[in-house]
């Protein structure tokens, strides 16, 4: 019995023995006199039982089966290991086991299975509130883990999230973070969904030059830094960038990540995927799925994405632009390669003049020079390049002991030691102001040059026409 169930038998055992009143028993177990009355009634007929609710020790109608509860166990810990508990109870609705995420919860931690993802931190920020139209403000960024699982390479997920809806129109996998990746990202939101009002970044150096980096010759001549290339892609679209001071104020990005981390790294390793081009393949089938998930509606209907206009070319900012200077004989360097430009119809010369070279995002190349776009084909290799290629290799040398290799010159800042037989561990002669030696030569007659002396800290003696020293 419990505490309150033995109250109760003790004090409708002073009622029974008539040392209270059914009005004061009321008044003690806070109830009406008709329930005091019932209880009197089935404790004198049953006793204790009476007191004791009916259903205990019985099993609930509505209570989980213990093949359903053995069944989320064995697939939390086997084909869904590593599902937070959310995750698992969605994926356990495609398996046809309909429960709920808190009686999951329950089910696995009485089985000692714990949730790979701990609850979150409370928030000590102020809530921001989101845009009210889709396509205001879309935050960006990169978020390099170990994708595949705790063995697996480390990728960079590149993507952006929609701060009024919360969608996540477009992402990519790239072994680094790097422009060529914000690029391609950028590119494809806006072939498909449009352009967005603003940016917001971190303050990479992808998006803007470094406060301590060096300025360049253009940018001294410029009287300022000039933005980077993406920066530049920006700037030619019309998106306003605006650069965060800190993690905290770019949390819904953030915090997307960690959902990725949690949630797609657990649907990469359930899909199989092993490579960087299936990775990205399961990507653009998942995110529909994702959206459907986790985003909301906006405050105010539609979008305010702003389309692209009909006569777009994407290969024309959606690139890394390099000026450069047409030499005279009509090519343009580029790494360490060079482009021969072609006569147009209107110039035969392009020598001298400021072109601008365009890396595609494909990697082929072009030159445009007052907005229009000049024939190139590779130009021919210059002399020393062909006589490299003609001379041979020299053949390598046969195999034969060598003198030991001269000990490596000491590291540039690191103290030098002088060797065992150096002049400074051995004895000195206040005499004359010399170290001490057992093993000095004698002093020969000047009949020509002397042998070298053993130790190269002595002086050698002079030869002088035979004379005596």
């Amino acid at each position: 019995m419990t505490a309150r169930e033995e109250h109760r038998a003790m004090v409708l055992t002073r009622v029974l023995s008539g040392q209270w009143t059914q009005q004061e028993a009321a008044t003690v177990l806070q109830r009406s006199e008709r329930q005091v009355r019932r209880l009197q009634q089935a404790y004198a007929r049953e006793g204790v039982r009476a007191l004791v609710h009916g259903n205990r020790g019985r099993r609930p109608a509505h209570a989980l089966p213990a093949a359903v509860r053995e069944q989320i166990v064995h697939l939390a810990q086997g084909k869904y290991a590593g599902f937070n508990h959310q995750h698992l109870t969605e994926k356990l609705g495609d398996e046809g086991v309909v429960v709920g995420a808190a009686t999951v919860r329950r089910v696995l931690r009485a089985a000692g299975v714990r949730s790979p993802r701990t609850r979150r931190p409370p928030k000590h920020r102020q809530r921001r509130e989101r845009m009210a139209q889709a396509g205001l403000l879309v935050q960006a960024d990169g978020s390099r883990h170990r994708w595949l699982g705790p063995d697996g390479p480390y990728w960079t997920l590149i993507g952006g999230i929609d701060d009024a809806t919360g969608e996540v129109a477009w992402a990519v996998f790239r072994a680094q973070e790097d422009a060529q990746g914000y690029m391609e990202w950028l590119q494809h939101l806006a072939q498909t969904v449009g352009l967005p009002h603003a940016l917001y970044v971190d303050r990479h150096g992808i998006f803007e030059r470094r406060r301590r980096e060096r300025w360049t010759l253009e940018e001294e001549l410029a009287g300022g830094p000039l933005p980077t290339q993406f920066g530049r892609v920006l700037a030619e679209l019309g998106i306003r960038v605006i650069h965060a001071l800190s993690p905290q104020a770019k949390g819904r990005v953030e915090r997307l990540w960690g959902t990725f981390q949690d949630r797609l790294s657990s649907e990469l390793r359930l899909a199989g995927v092993q490579t960087l081009a299936a990775a990205n393949a399961f990507l653009a089938r998942w995110l529909p799925q994702f959206n459907a998930r986790f985003a909301v509606p906006a405050a105010v209907a539609g979008s305010a994405y702003r389309p692209l206009p009909p006569a777009f070319v994407p290969e024309r900012v959606f690139c890394f632009k390099y000026t450069r200077v047409v030499a005279a004989d009509n090519t343009v360097r580029w790494r360490g390669g060079s482009l021969q430009l072609l006569a147009g119809p209107d110039r035969l010369s392009y020598a001298r003049a400021v072109v601008e070279l365009h890396e595609r995002l494909d990697g082929s190349l072009a030159v445009y020079y007052q907005d229009r776009c000049l024939a190139t084909r590779p130009a021919p290799p210059v002399a020393p390049v062909l006589r490299a290629r003609r001379l041979p290799r020299p053949a390598p040398m046969a195999a034969s002991p060598s003198p030991p290799a001269p000990p490596s010159p000491p590291a540039p800042g690191a103290p030098r030691r002088p060797a065992a037989d150096h002049p400074w561990y051995r004895s000195f002669s206040p005499k004359n102001g010399r170290t001490a030696r057992e093993d000095r030569p004698p002093v020969l007659p000047c009949s020509g040059s002397l042998p070298a002396p053993e130790d190269p800290m002595q002086p050698s003696v002079p030869t002088c026409g035979g004379h005596n020293h």
